[in-house]
This record gives structure tokens, sequence and C-alpha cells, in this order.
């Protein structure tokens, strides 16, 4: 385990480098409360600078990001720039800032019964929609299909239900939690919301800038 501070590490790239491939890492942030989101119900709304520098670099190590519908909606998500952007949605809907996206930047992880899925087709293109599971999303299929497409370093962005989600399919190797020096009380969403789940987590990194906490947790399936 490695403790120091965010601001020492010349080589953060080397620093969260994957231990194998393929690997699948979730990104999350949250108050010393415990909250997920501030008051306008955004992550943006509590991250800082030091969260956005290891932001950025788990980007630039990603294939691809996986995040649920909702999260993309809700945080206004535009397309990244040279990494392609894997939305999750149960009905097949595509975001309103995704819609006019360059073919490929963005794919659609679907299922056969989802309302949208022809509209989705038609708006990204046949062969950017994933179709995994008949009723609901199979999310060990999107992972595998990702995989055959050579996208084998994924990082997730949540949304929590996503993680839960995740969590609950053994897909997740490693945790990257981001905790800010703020209390922001309220009703909002942890990290993790949906049925409970029990994960022990091994501790990798722990880095501190400012009051800000940033450690990175491997799974047992990211620590065998």
């Amino acid at each position: 385990m490695l403790v120091g501070s965010a601001s020492g590490p010349s080589d953060l790239a080397g620093l969260y480098a994957a231990p194998r491939t393929p690997w699948l890492r979730v990104n999350m942030v949250s108050s010393v409360d415990g909250a997920a989101t501030g008051e306008s119900g955004k992550s943006g709304s509590i991250n800082n600078a030091a969260d956005k520098v290891v932001f950025d670099t788990l980007r630039s190590l990603a294939d691809a990001v996986v995040v649920g519908a909702g999260t993309l909606r809700d945080e206004g998500y535009r397309p990244i720039a040279g990494t392609p952007l894997v939305a999750v949605s149960r009905r097949g809907s595509v975001p309103p800032r995704l819609r006019d996206a360059a073919p490929g930047s963005v794919l659609m992880a679907t299922c056969a019964a989802a309302e949208g899925l022809a509209e989705a087709r038609s708006v990204l293109g046949a062969e950017h929609v994933l179709v995994a599971g008949d009723d609901s999303v199979d999310l060990a299929l999107v992972v595998a299909a990702l995989h055959d497409r050579g996208l084998t370093q994924l990082l997730s962005e949540g949304g929590p239900t996503l993680l839960a989600s995740l969590l609950a399919a053994d897909l997740v190797d490693e945790l990257d939690a981001t905790v800010v020096p703020r209390l922001v009380g309220g009703s909002g969403p942890r990290i993790v919301t949906g049925p409970p789940v029990e994960v022990p987590l091994t501790l990798h990194t722990l880095l501190e800038e400012g009051g800000t906490l940033l450690a990175r947790w491997l799974t047992p399936r990211g620590a065998d």
C-alpha cells in the first residue's frame, strides 16, 4: 500500500495502472458524511481540483467509459474526445446531449425489450448499440461485448445504481473513491444505491491533497 500526497507522485498514470487486462474500475466521489451529490443533485457540485486530477488520469487510461443513462442526463455528459462513452439504459434512451455525437463516440448498452431500441439504432447506428439481455441489461454480457471490441480497460463513473449492479454481478476489479473535506447532509444518494451488497475491499493506494482523500481499493476479484 502507498500512502502519500496527491501532489507528490510525478506519475499518477503509473500509480493507477491496471495490473492486468481486462480490468474494470469505478471512480466515485463523496463528502465526508457519505453524500454522492451536493444540493444540485450532481456529483460535480462536490468534487474539487484534486479529484479532477485523478479523474482525468483515470480517463486517460481507459479504453471506454461506462455510465448509467440517468447519470449521463443528470450530469450533462458530452462525448469524450478519443474515448468511447458507453451509455447503459434499460429503456434504450439516448440522452439529449449525446444525440449529435460523432459515429462510434457513443455506444448504447440496452436490452431487447427496450422501448427506445429502434430509435437508439437510428440515432447512434445499429453497430453501436449493444443488446445484452431480454428484459433487463445483462452487465456481464455488456462487458464481454466491449472486450470483444478490444475495449478491455473499462472505467465506470457510476452512478450509484450502476455501481450497485456491477458489484452484484461481480464485475468490479477496483473502486477509486475520493472523499472531499465537506459535510453535505440531506437525503441524497450514497455512492452505492440499491439492494444490499457485501464486498470486502483491500486498500491499495491512499493519497491526500488539501484534506481530500483519494483511495484506490481492490475488490476480491481485483486482488486475486
